[in-house]
């Protein structure tokens, strides 16, 4: 199963790049894994927050493959711990899926329409955090979900 990272955004804050690069380099011992930046439509400034939404969404739309499973990361989403994040990769893995894709929206968050296409919603927290955190978080948190799958010592019990 491939693990795709997409985020709306800029790239990689330079200060926390490399921990970025580092968790996902450590995921791709267990299965491949890669990051997709998504740029802000070159009109965004001159959007209201519904339209930029809506723009934001049908790039990420005509992106996804009917057979990609998307979880959404959405501050109304279901929340999990690691050990439940564990048992939700194993189960797409199970379930045979080529492509778990784990989306990042922009500064407005992610349009109904995306959120409708998405197989889970997932909040990280009720806290808000900026979005170079949230891929430092995401890629760290996934990392340790496959630690606790294949039972190494990184997460402690």
């Amino acid at each position: 199963m491939k693990i795709e990272f997409w985020s709306i955004g800029k790239q990689h804050d330079p200060a926390i790049k490399e921990a970025i690069e580092e968790y996902t380099k450590r995921i791709t011992k267990y299965n491949p894994a890669k990051w997709e930046i998504i740029p802000v439509p070159k009109n965004a400034s001159t959007l209201s927050e519904i339209d930029l939404k809506k723009a934001e969404g049908k790039v990420i739309l005509d992106k996804l493959d009917k057979d990609d499973i998307l979880v959404a990361l959405d501050e109304y989403g279901k929340e999990m711990s690691s050990i439940q994040l564990s048992d939700f990769i194993i189960k797409q893995g199970n379930l045979g899926i080529k492509k778990l894709i784990f989306l990042i929206g922009g500064a407005f968050g992610l349009d109904d329409s995306v959120l409708k296409r998405a197989n889970h919603t997932w909040s990280l927290s009720p806290l808000t955090f900026p979005h170079q955190l949230v891929r430092l978080i995401l890629s760290e948190q996934i990392y340790r979900a496959y630690t606790i799958i294949k039972n190494e010592k990184y997460h402690h019990r």
